[in-house]
């Protein structure tokens, strides 16, 4: 799956960095845990560290 396939400003999470909900992902990558579940990581769009959801791309 690419992410080009998707609405990018719809993919948000959860930034620890700065504990703010519904932060945009930038450059989201499907992936899966040790425990088979999917998963979207990427880098927060306003202060650049890495974010992490649990859940597939939509």
């Amino acid at each position: 799956m690419d992410a080009e396939e998707f609405d990018v400003a719809a993919i948000t999470g959860y930034c620890v960095y700065e504990k703010k909900k519904n932060r945009e992902i930038k450059n989201p990558k499907q992936i899966k845990l040790k425990n088979g579940r999917p998963a979207v990581k990427g880098t927060c769009a306003s202060c650049g560290k890495t974010i992490f959801r649990i859940g597939k791309l939509k």
